[in-house]
Protein backbone atom coordinates (compact mmCIF):
# COMPACT_ATOMS: atom_id res chain seq x y z
CA UNK A 1 0.00 0.00 0.00
CA UNK A 2 2.60 2.35 1.18
CA UNK A 3 4.47 1.65 -2.54
CA UNK A 4 1.92 2.30 -4.41
CA UNK A 5 1.17 5.66 -3.03
CA UNK A 6 4.58 6.66 -2.92
CA UNK A 7 4.31 6.12 -6.77
CA UNK A 8 1.23 8.01 -7.41
CA UNK A 9 2.69 10.79 -5.19
CA UNK A 10 5.64 10.47 -7.59
CA UNK A 11 3.30 10.37 -10.72
CA UNK A 12 1.24 13.36 -9.26
CA UNK A 13 4.47 15.66 -8.87
CA UNK A 14 5.93 14.88 -12.26
CA UNK A 15 2.82 15.53 -13.79
CA UNK A 16 2.21 19.06 -12.07
CA UNK A 17 5.58 19.69 -13.10
CA UNK A 18 5.25 18.78 -16.55
CA UNK A 19 2.36 21.05 -16.63
CA UNK A 20 4.34 23.79 -15.19
CA UNK A 21 7.02 23.80 -18.17
CA UNK A 22 4.00 23.17 -20.54
CA UNK A 23 2.57 26.42 -19.39
CA UNK A 24 5.68 28.58 -19.18
CA UNK A 25 6.36 27.44 -22.40
CA UNK A 26 3.19 28.18 -24.00
CA UNK A 27 3.56 31.69 -21.94
CA UNK A 28 6.70 32.47 -23.93
CA UNK A 29 5.08 31.69 -27.04
CA UNK A 30 2.44 33.66 -26.64
CA UNK A 31 5.00 37.01 -25.69
CA UNK A 32 6.98 36.05 -28.67
CA UNK A 33 3.48 36.55 -30.56
CA UNK A 34 2.67 40.24 -29.00
CA UNK A 35 6.09 40.94 -29.69
CA UNK A 36 5.97 40.35 -33.01
CA UNK A 37 2.58 42.12 -33.66
CA UNK A 38 4.19 45.05 -32.52
CA UNK A 39 7.28 44.56 -34.12
CA UNK A 40 4.79 44.58 -37.21
CA UNK A 41 2.47 47.32 -36.47
CA UNK A 42 3.34 50.84 -38.14
CA UNK A 43 2.06 52.96 -34.98
CA UNK A 44 5.06 51.05 -33.26
CA UNK A 45 7.27 53.28 -34.93
CA UNK A 46 7.61 56.11 -33.44
CA UNK A 47 10.32 58.74 -33.39
CA UNK A 48 11.13 57.70 -29.91
CA UNK A 49 10.96 54.16 -30.58
CA UNK A 50 13.24 54.75 -33.49
CA UNK A 51 15.71 56.08 -31.36
CA UNK A 52 15.76 53.81 -28.49
CA UNK A 53 15.64 50.63 -31.26
CA UNK A 54 18.71 52.34 -32.71
CA UNK A 55 20.24 52.87 -29.06
CA UNK A 56 20.07 49.25 -28.52
CA UNK A 57 21.30 48.04 -31.74
CA UNK A 58 24.07 49.59 -31.75
CA UNK A 59 25.48 49.16 -28.13
CA UNK A 60 24.46 45.37 -28.27
CA UNK A 61 25.92 44.60 -31.89
CA UNK A 62 29.22 47.34 -32.37
CA UNK A 63 30.93 46.28 -29.45
CA UNK A 64 30.38 42.51 -29.70
CA UNK A 65 31.05 42.47 -33.29
CA UNK A 66 35.03 43.60 -33.29
CA UNK A 67 35.53 41.25 -30.39
CA UNK A 68 34.39 38.39 -32.12
CA UNK A 69 35.43 39.23 -35.65
CA UNK A 70 39.12 38.51 -34.03
CA UNK A 71 38.02 35.58 -31.84
CA UNK A 72 36.07 33.80 -34.85
CA UNK A 73 39.41 34.54 -37.33
CA UNK A 74 41.95 33.30 -34.61
CA UNK A 75 39.94 30.12 -34.32
CA UNK A 76 39.29 30.08 -37.79
CA UNK A 77 43.09 30.02 -38.49
CA UNK A 78 44.22 27.49 -36.15
CA UNK A 79 41.31 24.94 -37.07
CA UNK A 80 42.21 25.45 -40.85
CA UNK A 81 45.74 25.00 -40.12
CA UNK A 82 44.95 21.46 -38.54
CA UNK A 83 42.49 20.32 -41.04
CA UNK A 84 45.06 21.19 -43.52
CA UNK A 85 48.26 19.61 -42.29
CA UNK A 86 46.36 16.13 -41.01
CA UNK A 87 44.64 15.88 -44.72
CA UNK A 88 48.15 16.84 -46.15
CA UNK A 89 49.68 13.79 -43.75
CA UNK A 90 46.51 11.41 -44.72
CA UNK A 91 46.69 11.79 -48.36
CA UNK A 92 43.19 13.49 -48.45
CA UNK A 93 44.20 17.36 -49.71
CA UNK A 94 41.22 17.27 -52.17
CA UNK A 95 38.83 16.73 -49.05
CA UNK A 96 40.69 19.33 -46.77
CA UNK A 97 38.52 22.27 -48.19
CA UNK A 98 35.47 20.33 -47.90
CA UNK A 99 35.72 19.56 -44.39
CA UNK A 100 36.95 23.07 -43.49
CA UNK A 101 33.63 24.34 -44.59
CA UNK A 102 31.63 21.50 -43.47
CA UNK A 103 33.10 21.63 -39.61
CA UNK A 104 33.46 25.89 -39.23
CA UNK A 105 31.07 27.32 -41.36
CA UNK A 106 27.83 24.90 -41.13
CA UNK A 107 28.17 23.61 -37.53
CA UNK A 108 30.99 25.28 -35.14
CA UNK A 109 30.79 29.09 -36.57
CA UNK A 110 26.49 29.49 -36.22
CA UNK A 111 26.62 28.10 -33.03
CA UNK A 112 29.79 30.04 -31.30
CA UNK A 113 28.11 33.32 -32.83
CA UNK A 114 24.66 32.45 -30.84
CA UNK A 115 26.29 31.83 -27.67
CA UNK A 116 28.47 34.78 -27.69
CA UNK A 117 25.48 37.06 -28.79
CA UNK A 118 23.54 35.60 -26.03
CA UNK A 119 26.51 36.24 -23.23
CA UNK A 120 27.61 39.49 -24.61
CA UNK A 121 24.03 41.20 -25.75
CA UNK A 122 21.07 39.46 -24.67
CA UNK A 123 21.70 38.59 -21.00
CA UNK A 124 22.78 41.48 -19.99
CA UNK A 125 19.63 43.22 -21.79
CA UNK A 126 17.75 40.61 -20.09
CA UNK A 127 19.01 41.06 -16.98
CA UNK A 128 18.47 45.38 -17.23
CA UNK A 129 14.69 44.39 -17.99
CA UNK A 130 14.11 42.62 -15.41
CA UNK A 131 15.58 45.52 -13.24
CA UNK A 132 13.47 47.87 -14.16
CA UNK A 133 10.35 45.56 -13.75
CA UNK A 134 11.49 45.26 -10.19
CA UNK A 135 11.60 48.96 -9.60
CA UNK A 136 7.94 49.48 -11.05
CA UNK A 137 5.87 46.40 -10.93
CA UNK A 138 2.64 48.03 -11.56
CA UNK A 139 3.87 49.15 -14.32
CA UNK A 140 4.49 46.24 -16.26
CA UNK A 141 1.32 44.15 -15.55
CA UNK A 142 -0.04 45.80 -18.46
CA UNK A 143 2.35 44.08 -20.56
CA UNK A 144 0.99 40.64 -19.18
CA UNK A 145 -2.56 41.70 -21.11
CA UNK A 146 -1.74 43.63 -23.68
CA UNK A 147 0.75 45.81 -26.11
CA UNK A 148 2.10 48.27 -23.04
CA UNK A 149 4.44 51.15 -23.35
CA UNK A 150 7.26 48.64 -21.55
CA UNK A 151 6.98 46.23 -23.66
CA UNK A 152 7.15 48.48 -26.47
CA UNK A 153 9.84 50.93 -25.54
CA UNK A 154 12.07 48.35 -23.13
CA UNK A 155 11.51 44.83 -24.19
CA UNK A 156 11.17 44.66 -28.08
CA UNK A 157 14.37 47.52 -28.63
CA UNK A 158 16.05 44.89 -26.75
CA UNK A 159 14.76 41.94 -28.23
CA UNK A 160 15.31 43.45 -31.47
CA UNK A 161 18.74 44.18 -30.78
CA UNK A 162 19.44 40.77 -29.80
CA UNK A 163 18.07 39.40 -33.10
CA UNK A 164 20.83 41.54 -35.19
CA UNK A 165 23.52 40.74 -33.14
CA UNK A 166 23.20 37.41 -33.64
CA UNK A 167 22.14 37.26 -36.91
CA UNK A 168 25.21 39.71 -37.82
CA UNK A 169 27.94 38.18 -35.92
CA UNK A 170 26.94 34.41 -37.87
CA UNK A 171 27.20 36.37 -41.21
CA UNK A 172 30.06 38.20 -41.13
CA UNK A 173 31.79 35.73 -39.03
CA UNK A 174 31.07 32.87 -41.94
CA UNK A 175 31.82 35.40 -44.70
CA UNK A 176 35.39 36.15 -42.91
CA UNK A 177 35.60 32.03 -42.40
CA UNK A 178 35.01 31.68 -45.92
CA UNK A 179 37.98 33.81 -47.06
CA UNK A 180 40.69 32.37 -44.57
CA UNK A 181 39.84 29.42 -46.12
CA UNK A 182 40.17 30.36 -49.47
CA UNK A 183 43.66 32.45 -48.63
CA UNK A 184 44.99 29.34 -46.49
CA UNK A 185 44.73 27.06 -49.29
CA UNK A 186 45.38 29.23 -52.42
CA UNK A 187 47.04 32.30 -51.57
CA UNK A 188 46.75 35.58 -52.49
CA UNK A 189 46.04 34.72 -56.15
CA UNK A 190 42.80 33.87 -58.02
CA UNK A 191 43.60 30.69 -59.66
CA UNK A 192 41.88 28.50 -57.26
CA UNK A 193 38.67 30.49 -57.19
CA UNK A 194 36.98 27.80 -59.68
CA UNK A 195 37.86 25.12 -57.52
CA UNK A 196 37.08 26.68 -54.59
CA UNK A 197 34.07 27.90 -56.04
CA UNK A 198 32.90 24.28 -56.25
CA UNK A 199 33.83 22.87 -53.24
CA UNK A 200 31.73 25.86 -51.76
CA UNK A 201 28.66 24.97 -53.96
CA UNK A 202 28.79 21.38 -53.54
CA UNK A 203 28.81 22.04 -49.70
CA UNK A 204 26.24 24.38 -50.40
CA UNK A 205 24.24 22.52 -51.88
CA UNK A 206 20.05 24.16 -51.85
CA UNK A 207 18.88 22.06 -49.12
CA UNK A 208 21.83 22.33 -46.93
CA UNK A 209 22.09 26.29 -47.90
CA UNK A 210 18.17 26.03 -46.77
CA UNK A 211 18.64 24.43 -43.18
CA UNK A 212 21.97 26.63 -42.60
CA UNK A 213 20.01 29.95 -43.30
CA UNK A 214 17.07 28.45 -41.14
CA UNK A 215 19.51 27.49 -38.59
CA UNK A 216 20.80 30.73 -38.30
CA UNK A 217 17.30 32.46 -38.02
CA UNK A 218 16.43 30.09 -35.63
CA UNK A 219 19.15 30.57 -32.88
CA UNK A 220 18.94 34.51 -33.43
CA UNK A 221 15.40 34.40 -32.15
CA UNK A 222 16.49 31.69 -28.87
CA UNK A 223 18.70 33.57 -28.09
CA UNK A 224 17.01 36.79 -28.42
CA UNK A 225 13.97 36.09 -27.04
CA UNK A 226 14.25 33.38 -24.24
CA UNK A 227 16.62 35.23 -21.47
CA UNK A 228 13.93 38.32 -21.92
CA UNK A 229 10.46 36.38 -21.84
CA UNK A 230 12.08 33.84 -19.25
CA UNK A 231 12.03 36.95 -16.83
CA UNK A 232 8.94 38.32 -17.72
CA UNK A 233 6.64 35.23 -17.04
CA UNK A 234 7.76 35.57 -13.38
CA UNK A 235 5.58 37.09 -11.03
CA UNK A 236 7.86 40.61 -10.17
CA UNK A 237 7.43 40.50 -6.41
CA UNK A 238 7.94 36.92 -5.74
CA UNK A 239 10.72 36.99 -8.40
CA UNK A 240 13.78 35.32 -6.17
CA UNK A 241 17.77 36.64 -6.84
CA UNK A 242 18.86 34.97 -10.09
CA UNK A 243 16.33 31.74 -10.48
CA UNK A 244 14.35 33.76 -13.64
CA UNK A 245 18.02 34.58 -15.19
CA UNK A 246 19.54 30.67 -14.45
CA UNK A 247 15.82 29.04 -16.52
CA UNK A 248 16.04 31.25 -19.13
CA UNK A 249 19.48 30.17 -19.14
CA UNK A 250 18.42 26.51 -19.52
CA UNK A 251 15.53 27.29 -22.57
CA UNK A 252 17.55 29.17 -24.07
CA UNK A 253 20.49 26.18 -24.12
CA UNK A 254 17.57 23.28 -24.78
CA UNK A 255 16.13 25.60 -27.51
CA UNK A 256 19.61 25.78 -29.08
CA UNK A 257 20.23 21.97 -28.77
CA UNK A 258 16.63 20.66 -30.38
CA UNK A 259 17.81 23.38 -33.07
CA UNK A 260 21.52 22.03 -34.01
CA UNK A 261 20.17 18.21 -33.70
CA UNK A 262 17.38 19.15 -36.19
CA UNK A 263 19.39 20.90 -38.33
CA UNK A 264 22.37 17.81 -38.28
CA UNK A 265 19.01 15.87 -39.03
CA UNK A 266 18.56 18.09 -41.96
CA UNK A 267 22.03 17.74 -43.47
CA UNK A 268 23.24 14.49 -43.01
CA UNK A 269 20.24 12.25 -43.50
Amino acid sequence: MTSASSIQVVLADGMRALSRWLHNWWRIVLLGAQLMSLALWPSTYTPAYRQALLRHVYLGTAPSLVWFTVLTTLLSLVVIRIVIVTSVSYGLTQYALEMVVRVLVLELIPLTAALFAALRCTIPQAADVGALRARDPGNWDAPQRGAGEPMRMEVLPRVTAGLVCALLLAFISCGVTLVLAYVSVYGFNTAGFPAYTRTVGHVFSPGIALVFGLKIVAMAIAVALLPVTSILIEPARSRSGTSAELRGLVRMFFAILLIEGAALVGNYY
